[in-house]
């Protein structure tokens, strides 16, 4: 089989045949601009700061940096990914594990915060190749000396910007100290804010700089402007949602105050929305998140730090319920739509004293904001908004050895629905979510709780 390869192609790169084959199974034709700017380099084992936003392709660019090397028959943490969030640490682990499978056995373990330490331990000490994980965890394993980082090749720092705006600088520090002296340090961020210079110039070795498709294509994001008074700002968010009605949109605030009041505001108007903010719980967290991104959910109402990592597919609308503070975040929030393909509306409001932040985007930009008098929208006619979905807990998950098969069955077989009529199925540790229809939930529940799952009664519960 002869490869035609060109700058784009992955056969042009240095790599097994086994992991070319495995690329392309996987559906990876050609790079993205992140992947063929920083793969050339990253492959010749020189430390890298890219400036990538998420979905771009970067996951797919450092996985493919730290599998190169590997050796497979050294059972030794050879690598190391620090994610800012459990949601992303998790989204990264399995993306590592599809790109892992042509050498088979690569071990890949998520070493995160919020879950017992006692089995993460077990895991380490059956062997372990790469580790993904947050800052918190991997420092108290590498303190306790369950984690030993001492042959250590790569290093990524994924989403330092976010780990920053959450405090890890410190965390990461005292990581690194536990890692060779000669290894690779990768480090991906969607911002550049001062704190990057100075963890680039502390911990990377004569850093390569990438910048790869940092703009976003402007057909495909339609952003729209609007001035209002800061007494308007919660109505106003109300009258764009009834106008529009998407089917999914995050709204982005700055405080976690700010967000639990519009949510609830939304909710008393019939609009479903829900609030993720940095003081939910882990448990809270995980059942905000499956809500939302199985369509159970119409508004996602969130500050930054909180959703950074949110992996949704097709998200038709943003709104900047007030502007970012700088126009590098505007440019990341706003890219959260418009993916794939898809085309996406960003409605930013804009009160009087957020002119100099509309000026810098427009700087940024370097074409005049489209604007628009909120008085062009429909007036209110009153309709709720609803998801077309609602979502069953389930008590039971991953250490109860249920599987999303067993969830399925159940539903079409005792549930009486279709697979038309089910929508995505997320299972945690304890419990487990599952979005059905809206109008089924109730009696689809009553039927689960009458009957048995995988040969046991277990509770179920409509979110």
């Amino acid at each position: 089989k002869i490869f035609v390869s060109t700058p784009t192609d992955f056969a042009s790169l240095p790599l097994p045949a086994a992991l070319l084959t495995n690329l392309a199974d996987l559906g990876y034709s050609s790079m993205t601009a992140i992947q063929a700017q920083s793969l050339p380099v990253i492959l010749k084992g020189l430390d890298v700061i890219a400036q990538a936003k998420t979905g771009s392709g970067k996951t797919a660019a450092f996985g493919v940096g730290i599998l190169s090397p590997l050796n497979p028959r050294y059972f030794g943490c050879q690598a190391l990914v620090l994610c800012p969030t459990r949601e992303l640490a998790d989204q990264v682990a399995k993306e590592i594990r599809r790109l892992a499978r042509a050498e088979g056995n690569i071990k890949v373990l998520t070493l995160c915060g919020g879950v017992p330490f006692g089995p993460q331990v077990g895991s380490l000490e059956h062997g372990v190749h790469i580790v993904v994980g947050t800052p918190g965890r991997i420092l108290e394993h590498a303190r306790k000396g369950t984690l030993d980082l001492s042959g250590l090749n790569t290093l990524v720092l994924d989403e330092a910007d976010r780990m920053l705006d959450m405090g890890f600088y410190d965390s990461i520090a005292d990581i690194v100290e536990f890692t060779p002296k000669r290894r690779q340090t990768l480090l991906f961020s969607a911002t550049f804010p001062e704190g990057i210079q100075q963890l680039a110039a502390n911990f990377l070795r004569d850093p390569q700089h990438i910048k790869a498709d940092v703009e976003h294509a402007e057909h495909q994001i339609e952003q729209h402007f609007y001035e209002i008074t800061p007494e308007q700002r919660e109505a106003a968010v109300e009258r764009i949602l009834r106008h529009y009605r998407p089917d999914a949109c995050v709204a982005f605030c700055f405080t976690k105050q700010q967000t639990q009041d519009l949510a609830d505001y939304l909710n008393s108007e019939k609009i479903s929305a829900l609030a993720l903010h940095g003081d939910l719980e882990q448990r809270e967290r995980d059942q905000v998140l499956a809500l939302f991104s199985n369509r159970s959910c119409s508004v996602l109402v969130a500050t930054d730090v909180a959703a950074r990592g949110l992996d949704i597919d097709a998200l038709p609308m943003v709104i900047n319920v007030e502007l970012a503070r700088d126009p590098e975040i505007h440019t990341h929030r706003i890219g959260r739509t418009g993916r794939a393909g898809a085309k996406g509306i960003a409605i930013s409001l804009v009160a009087p004293k957020e002119g100099n932040r509309a000026s810098a985007i427009e700087e940024q930009l370097r074409k005049p904001l489209h604007w628009h008098a909120l008085n062009g929208l429909k007036e209110s006619d009153g309709q709720p908004l609803l998801p077309a979905m609602a979502t069953l807990c389930i008590s039971a998950g991953r250490k109860d050895k249920l599987r999303p098969g067993d969830i399925l069955g159940a539903l079409t077989g005792i549930g009486g629905l279709t697979g038309a009529q089910v929508g995505k199925i997320s299972i945690f540790d304890h419990q487990a979510f599952v979005a059905v229809e809206r109008l089924l939930a109730r009696q689809t529940q009553q039927r689960l709780e009458a009957g048995k799952i995988k040969g046991r009664s277990l509770k179920v519960r409509v979110l």
